[in-house]
């Protein structure tokens, strides 16, 4: 953990789950964290938690498809600790379904989400971390971006291109000294599965996450383990599942 405290972090996606978890490790680490997310009421309780148990932390209202607030989000780190060091575009929704149920405002919503966002992320932190020759950016993939099944080909679509994105982002900014990083979790108990818009899909996650899933701060012990290496140490991919889980 000597490579966490001082840092600034800005988590998307922060108000549950995945995010959530991260924030209050790498805040107890002594990382100072700033937090984006639509639902502003939990990241500003979040950060209260955080403040009050001697961390740092800032809450910004952030939808992540709207490029201009990822960017307010970023500018505001940046403004209030004079840098940002990592940024881990988290923020991601699931709603599966077959392809012949034709859901695109749904496959809007995850291309806008899951895609978009993370590249908003990545255009609002690269300046700056490429005038300080250094940061760190960690995004946010899946089990599904390695394999597909039915009903899934549109996130697994959305997931895999996360770890394109990311892939081609690391050899861009090697003459930067930037680190990148894709995680990919498997099932992870948080409120992804209930972004499902089709109930019979919503209840086949409800079962799957109910005898699966492991805890979020597994993801956050992740991200600290990635961001904890020396910095001539570049983490650059983690899939990860629970220790049941066969797909």
């Amino acid at each position: 953990m000597d490579n966490i405290t001082g840092k600034v972090v800005v988590i998307t996606g922060a108000s549950s789950g995945l995010g959530e978890a991260s924030a209050r490790l790498l805040a107890k680490e002594g990382a100072k964290v700033v937090l984006g997310a639509r639902r502003v009421e939990r990241i500003e309780a979040l950060a209260q938690e955080i403040t009050q148990n001697g961390g740092q932390a800032l809450a910004v209202e952030t939808d992540v498809t709207n490029h201009q607030q990822v960017q307010r989000l970023v500018d505001a780190a940046v403004q209030q600790f004079g840098r940002v060091d990592v940024i881990i575009n988290n923020a991601g929704l699931m709603p599966q379904s077959l392809l012949e149920r034709r859901k695109i405002e749904d496959w809007d919503r995850m291309i806008d989400v899951n895609i978009k966002g993370v590249l908003y992320g990545i255009a609002a932190v690269l300046p700056y971390m490429q005038a300080q020759k250094s940061g760190h950016v960690i995004n946010v993939s899946s089990v599904a971006g390695h394999r597909v099944g039915p009903a899934g080909a549109v996130y697994s679509a959305t997931k895999h291109a996360v770890r394109v994105i990311s892939e081609g982002l690391r050899q861009e900014v090697k003459p930067y000294n930037i680190r990148t990083t894709i995680i990919s979790p498997g099932a992870v108990d948080t409120e992804l599965p209930s972004s499902a818009t089709e109930p019979d899909m919503q209840e086949n996650f409800k079962k799957f996450y109910e005898e699966f899933a492991i805890p979020a701060d597994s993801f956050a012990r992740t991200v600290a383990f990635a961001m904890s290496q020396p910095d001539d140490v570049d983490i650059n991919e983690i899939l990860f599942r629970p220790t049941r889980q066969q797909l």
